[in-house]
């Protein structure tokens, strides 16, 4: 995970190691209930990624998936009230 604010812009950024997401998946990725895994052997609920985008877009912001592959890596970037 790496955070920081450049330009007035707050932008937080998470990887993980798992194996990425497969093919034509980027576009549903942020919808609710949508898992890229649709087996019954994985948890989840398919949520994380809809809270996320609501959340950074309840303040202004975007979540984006800047890398699809593995790592994966979400982004969050929110506007800051310059000081």
């Amino acid at each position: 995970m790496s955070a920081g604010v450049r330009n007035q812009v707050l932008r937080i950024a998470v990887s993980d190691e798992g194996g990425g997401f497969p093919d034509g998946f980027i576009g549903d990725a942020f919808d609710r209930f949508t898992r890229a895994d649709q087996t019954r052997s994985t948890r989840g609920s398919g949520l994380g990624l809809a809270l996320v985008k609501a959340v950074a877009e309840a303040h202004g912001g975007t979540a984006t998936i800047e890398n699809a592959s593995n790592p994966t890596r979400i982004v969050i970037e929110i506007a800051t009230d310059p000081v």
